[in-house]
């Protein structure tokens, strides 16, 4: 591997990036980082282990994919060195879910065949490397040894997970890990980039890692870009100087200038007018502004959380929105889980608002019923966190005198969409291989009985979103480039 500018010369030697290859695991003693192999042959097993093993490391192994990211489940794993071809499946098709866990390892793939599209595909997806066999044993030393510097230095500098926010309500794991990655970015100074549904509570968010940032004591000023006209959100954002325009009968300070020393929420950033894109990037690189109809410029130094339901990306690709302003918008991004990846926080926010708008109707605490809750359960809540907020505030409203709350008083539409689908059946599969009671008939192989078996799921999947891309990865929970990957790979277009 050539040495490009920049990076240090590293001894393997002497271990000289000064890495702590122990772990405190209290008053017990200390417990060696892990590193796990998951690779079909043998041979590469036992080689990888003594390399590791000579770096002072612990290692465990797996033969399949299935047992590998159960090992990942189950220990605390540092690295991982992945093979991509194994006899379950693809090692690309994991490192995305590897890369979403909790304190989640590296991952460095270890193949032996050239495919510069899975390198690509494996980095966008969170490797720390893609090596091809046979590489020198000094070659993947030294990965070994910056990815597993990379997750100490990360782990020393780790801010605290304690937030100070108590209107973002649930302990389901999808949350906290959301939430994990709030700490992270509170603890920087750069722009953030919220991403979701409609109804995920992305001001709310936004609120959050301005609460626990360097700038909390300065002011959250949010705009709204998606009911200002073109005419005025220059005026709205940059203020403007009496008599600038017809109706400027005063001066006025613009939005920037009042969040100097905070944070300036964007919320609808997609709607943001394509003539101010250009004027908004500069203020972001020089932090100067210039209000309509003034000579001066004003200075204002605030961090910008900006958040979207649209695709912003395809925004860019149809010139809707320009590439460089996006670059700087999300230096950071955060995507928000639906409510429906969360069902364990729904009777939790249920009950939390239950409480808020009895104080409001001062009227006694309700119980909500277990019909309820479970009717709160099984509706898939388009409208989100919203959504349940506002149904709570009706049921509360519109039963004043009762004590306890049951199914019925909630929405029919709510009801009625319940009661639907517990009567939709689903069509039967195709099996994805003919009934095998005879014998004599020969066997395919594991991996075209898979392959068989996926080319099924995804035309199924193709046909019921009728090829629609972000359709396919929210109901199947593949990303998108994996999910291109194995449409083309599978011949559907």
């Amino acid at each position: 591997m050539p040495w490009q500018a920049g990076y240090c010369r590293v001894s393997l030697n002497s271990f000289s990036l000064g890495l702590n290859k122990t772990r405190k695991v209290g008053m017990a003693g200390a417990e060696k980082a892990k590193i796990l192999v998951i690779d079909d042959d043998e041979g590469v097993v036992h080689t990888l282990s003594r390399i590791i093993e000579s770096l002072g490391f612990e290692v465990d192994h797996a033969l399949t994919l299935a047992a590998g990211m159960g090992k990942i489940n189950a220990l605390d794993v540092d690295l991982v060195l992945l093979d991509v071809n194994l006899p379950d499946g693809s090692g690309l098709d994991v490192i995305g879910e590897v890369s979403a866990m909790p304190d989640a390892p590296q991952v460095i793939i270890l193949t032996a065949y050239s495919d510069p599209d899975g390198a690509e595909l494996a980095i966008e997806s969170g490797a720390w490397d893609y090596i091809q066999k046979p590489a020198s044993p000094k070659a993947i030393k030294l990965q070994i040894l910056r990815a597993m510097e990379y997750r100490e230095q990360k782990r020393r500098s780790a801010p605290p997970l304690f937030l100070k926010s108590h209107a973002i309500i649930g302990s389901s794991k999808v949350l906290q890990d959301c939430l994990k990655k709030v700490a992270r970015i509170a603890g920087t100074d750069a722009h953030v980039l919220l991403t979701g549904e409609t109804g995920t509570g992305k001001e709310i968010f936004a609120k959050a890692i301005h609460e626990n940032s360097a700038r909390s004591k300065g002011s959250f000023i949010v705009v709204d870009c998606s009911i200002l006209s073109e005419n005025f959100i220059e005026s709205v954002l940059f203020g403007h100087e009496k008599g600038a325009f017809t109706g400027a009968d005063r001066k006025r300070s613009g939005l920037a200038l009042l969040a100097n020393g905070g944070t300036l929420f964007l919320d609808e950033v997609g709607e943001l007018p394509e003539s101010i894109q250009g004027s908004f990037l500069r203020v972001l690189q020089e932090k100067k502004f210039r209000p309509v109809g003034s000579e001066e410029e004003i200075h204002s130094d605030f961090r910008v959380i900006s958040a979207t339901n649209k695709n912003i990306e395809q925004m860019v690709l149809d010139r809707q929105f320009r590439s460089d302003l996006l670059y700087r918008l999300k230096s950071f991004s955060l995507e928000l889980p639906p409510l429906r990846h969360r069902k364990g926080d729904i009777g939790e926010i249920a009950s939390h608002y239950a409480e808020i708008f009895c104080r409001q109707q001062k009227t006694d605490l309700k119980e909500l019923s277990d019909d309820f809750m479970e009717t709160l359960e099984k509706y898939d809540w388009p409208g989100n966190v919203r959504e349940l907020v506002n149904t709570m505030e009706t049921c509360i409203a519109s039963t004043p005198s009762e004590k306890i709350l049951f199914a019925y008083h909630l929405p029919s539409k709510i009801r009625a969409r319940v009661t639907r689908a517990s009567f939709t059946k689903s069509p039967p599969e195709k099996e994805a291989l003919p009934p095998l009671s005879d014998l004599h008939q020969p066997l395919p192989s594991f991996r075209q009985a898979m392959a068989e078996r996926e080319r099924q799921y995804l035309s199924a999947l193709y046909a019921r979103t009728g090829g629609e891309i972000e359709a396919m990865c929210r109901m199947s929970g593949i990303s998108r480039a994996v999910l291109y990957r194995k449409l083309k790979t599978l011949s559907l277009s």
